[in-house]
């Protein structure tokens, strides 16, 4: 069983200058690297919904890499800046973007992230077997 890092084209520099992987995949399940609201050109937008949108949006980009999607997620755990004032736009992205059956989820308020202005960043777990009806 080795362990393999799963790397899209977009985030080498992620791998290289930070020397993490956007995700890492053993035994078949995938985990990622908290992704935040800051967009790939370092600027983190005002709106919770861009940031949220954002964050989403590299979550998805990892999982595609690695053939994929939000039926194989199992588990997010959303961390936030200010989560009363917008978890309703959360709640609807996120049911936007998830599908049947739903995968656990936890949200955990925050005080800060290590870059400024963010407000939202997602942990996520994914199996390659979660989507198959066979188990």
């Amino acid at each position: 069983m080795t362990k393999k890092a799963i790397i899209p084209t977009t985030m080498i520099g992620l791998y290289r200058d930070w020397k993490m992987a956007p995700a890492s995949e053993m035994d078949g399940f995938l985990f990622l690297t908290g992704f935040s609201g800051m967009g790939p050109d370092g600027v983190a937008s005002t709106s919770a919904a861009i940031q949220i949108e954002t964050a989403f949006d590299q979550i998805f980009e990892v999982l595609g890499d690695a053939d994929l999607d939000a039926r194989h997620i199992v588990e997010v755990t959303s961390y936030h800046v200010g989560l009363k004032g917008h978890l309703g736009t959360f709640k609807r992205i996120w049911a936007d973007r998830m599908c049947e059956p739903y995968p656990a989820w936890t949200a955990i308020e925050v005080v800060g992230f290590a870059s400024e202005g963010v407000m939202v960043e997602m942990r996520v777990v994914a199996h390659r077997q979660a989507a198959d009806p066979g188990g």
